[in-house]
């Protein structure tokens, strides 16, 4: 299994990005993606995450300035972030297994995870 994130740079406070995240070697389609971020010198923290039914859950931090979607016959998951601040700046993750089992946003129900992607906010 192989998670590759893309997208991410430098953008103005208020600008949005689009972070990608391909998925391969899942024997099928039905797995969950987490997304999650870590800025210098914080813990890692979760941003949203979508089930395998589709249903999306998103960190109170976030809400409503991310939407994650996802294109199954592609095996992309999207984090589209907008009205951007420079506290977003971090390296963005995705995440992936069968099942979170509610858990969405540990970090330990995640087996499989990418490599990252930075996005960097200026003021």
């Amino acid at each position: 299994v192989q998670l590759v994130e893309s997208g991410g740079g430098s953008v103005q406070a208020g600008g949005s990005l689009r972070l990608s995240c391909v998925a391969s070697g899942f024997a099928d389609s039905r797995y969950c993606v987490g997304w999650f971020r870590q800025a210098p010198g914080k813990e890692r923290e979760a941003v949203g995450s979508v089930g395998t039914d589709g249903t999306t859950t998103y960190a109170d931090s976030m809400k409503g300035r991310v939407t994650i979607s996802q294109d199954n016959a592609k095996r992309t998951m999207y984090l589209h972030m907008n009205s951007l601040k420079s506290e977003d700046t971090a390296m963005y993750y995705c995440a992936a297994d069968s099942a979170f089992g509610g858990r969405w946003f540990a970090e330990s129900v995640y087996e499989y995870w990418g490599q990252g992607t930075q996005v960097t906010v200026s003021s």
